[in-house]
């Protein structure tokens, strides 16, 4: 139960990181196109983390014998494989929601992205995963809370590109919540996240090159969204995200980082001075409710057992 606690205060911590991230990204999208800047993030994300991996490498490799180095050698291509799979399906959906925002507003892209609270659970039964009924009723309440806190009734009015391409990124982020549980607990969460942070960046590069302009000048004016999203919303969060998803299961791991939704509108009020609406409090306070539910269920049968 302990690390199950600390999970969720990790991911709480990550949802939180996202939260402002959100603020930064769409500040830095107004000087720069969607893959300069996924692709500045990512890589300043992954070398932000190289040294660190290489002074807890050079302290582990210290008075180690033969057979350990083999084990480390195994170890070290495992997450490389793992870190590879993670970084191609990270880019893909990282890139789908920053297009989306092109062409859709913030809340509703906000909005749609979140239905991995619904498709994880779904993913998890196909691949014969027990999802419990009180996960589908947080879910539930779940995307009740973001609609309430994301939507404004006249965006439905019509269903655009932004919005396709922000449910594909659902989907991905749905895929890599799922490959995150898989991978976390075999290999490294740190060398995970690096590796992962670095194949995404190296895939968006070329795609920058060709499909759009970038200039110093303009990365340079956007420069601190960008140290934020790659330092922090990148290297740091990405990190807590695997390290948390190891103790916690994916259905509730969806509720808690869904909760960037949350951070980013109580923040955009206090930083940007953007009032809050009845509809956005309310909403807050149902993503509230759909996250501390299971959680009031998983400790009353925990003392019925007792």
């Amino acid at each position: 139960m302990k690390k199950r606690t600390l999970g969720i205060f990790l991911l709480l911590l990550t949802a939180f990181i996202w939260g402002l991230a959100f603020i930064a990204q769409r500040t830095g999208a107004e000087s720069i196109d969607p893959f300069t800047f996924s692709t500045t993030r990512m890589l300043l994300g992954g070398f932000a983390l190289l040294p660190i991996l290489i002074i807890i490498d050079i302290k582990r490799l210290k008075g180690t014998n033969h057979k350990e180095k083999a084990k480390s050698k195994k170890a070290v291509q495992k997450t490389i494989i793992s870190g590879v799979i993670l970084g191609i399906v990270f880019c893909i959906a990282c890139n789908f929601q920053q297009f989306a925002l092109e062409y859709s507003s913030a809340g509703k892209v906000a909005f749609i992205t979140a239905f991995y609270i619904l498709l994880v659970p779904i993913f998890s039964l196909v691949l014969k995963h027990k999802v419990p009924a009180i996960s589908w009723l947080g879910s539930g309440l779940g995307l009740v809370g973001l609609f309430l806190l994301c939507v404004n009734v006249s965006d439905l009015t019509s269903f655009n590109l932004g919005d396709l391409l922000a449910l594909f990124g659902a989907l991905f982020f749905a895929i890599h919540i799922l490959l995150v549980e898989k991978y976390a607990s075999e290999v490294d969460g740190l060398k995970l996240s690096c590796i992962q942070l670095l194949v995404g960046g190296i895939i968006s590069m070329p795609l920058m090159f060709i499909f759009e302009s970038p200039s110093w000048v303009a990365i340079s004016s956007a420069i601190v969204p960008i140290l934020y999203a790659g330092i922090c919303s990148c290297g740091i969060a990405y990190t807590l995200q695997i390290i948390g998803q190891r103790y916690v299961e994916p259905s509730l791991a969806t509720l808690v980082m869904s909760m960037e939704s949350v951070f980013a509108v109580v923040l955009a009020s206090i930083i940007l001075r953007e009032a809050m609406s009845v509809s956005e409090t309310i909403g807050c306070v149902v993503m509230l409710i759909a996250i501390v539910t299971p959680q009031i269920w998983e400790i009353a049968k925990s003392k019925k057992k007792i």
